[in-house]
């Protein structure tokens, strides 16, 4: 189950959007094209994909990796029950904080007991999403959104808590100075239905590799 690589298949909005924010910002475009070969990566599994957005909450993608890499091999299988049975010091030892193997855990008996039903969230709205997701301890705003982008694929996701992106915002968009609440109002509007794609790019301007969630 767990194991399984991500599809790499496009959103099906992918191509629309690319052409509407490439028609409407120079900047947005000349990265579209320069990333011409980079698309969004599907995981099917609600599980998997929370369970990475957790891990990487405050720390690097390289240190991130290395732990899932380790929590995979310790766990065999990333199973809600897997999970929800786990031990804390197994999971310290793949190198995750005390609290972070208590969010995990939280995550794996949630979806094994049926409190959490991720075939609902196919048919709510974002906000809908994030506020049920935001009831579990230890995921807030940023992984939800995270949620959103990886696993249910919705195309208007700005996740403005990613430093990363802030980041890249102000790199190609105001001489690497922290932009203004105007000038991003102005970028926010310019970049809607579309927002999860240009995040994308903008992520990409920075590190090419995509991050898998």
């Amino acid at each position: 189950m767990t194991q399984a690589k991500p599809q790499t298949r496009r959103p099906a909005y992918w191509s629309q959007a690319c052409a509407e924010l490439s028609a409407r910002d120079e900047t947005m475009a000349a990265l579209i094209a320069q990333f011409e070969n980079s698309e969004l990566r599907y995981r099917s599994d609600p599980v998997i994909t929370l369970a990475r957005a957790i891990v990487s909450q405050q720390i690097s993608v390289k240190a991130a990796e290395s732990i899932w890499n380790r929590l995979v091999q310790g766990l065999g299988e990333l199973s809600p029950q897997r999970l929800a049975q786990a031990r804390v010091p197994m999971l310290r030892k793949a190198g995750l904080s005390e609290r972070k193997a208590e969010y995990l855990k939280n995550v794996g008996m949630h979806f094994h007991k049926r409190i959490l039903v991720a075939e609902r969230w196919h048919d709510m709205a974002d906000e809908a999403v994030i506020e049920e997701l935001c009831q579990l301890k230890g995921i807030g705003r940023w992984t939800a959104e995270m949620f959103l982008i990886f696993n249910l694929q919705r195309p208007d996701v700005f996740p403005l808590a990613d430093i990363g992106l802030v980041r890249a915002i102000n790199r190609h968009y105001n001489g690497d100075r922290a932009i203004g609440p105007r000038k991003l109002g102005q970028l926010d509007k310019r970049w809607r239905p579309w927002r999860t794609v240009a995040t994308w790019y903008l992520w990409r301007s920075l590190d090419p590799i995509p991050v898998e969630y």
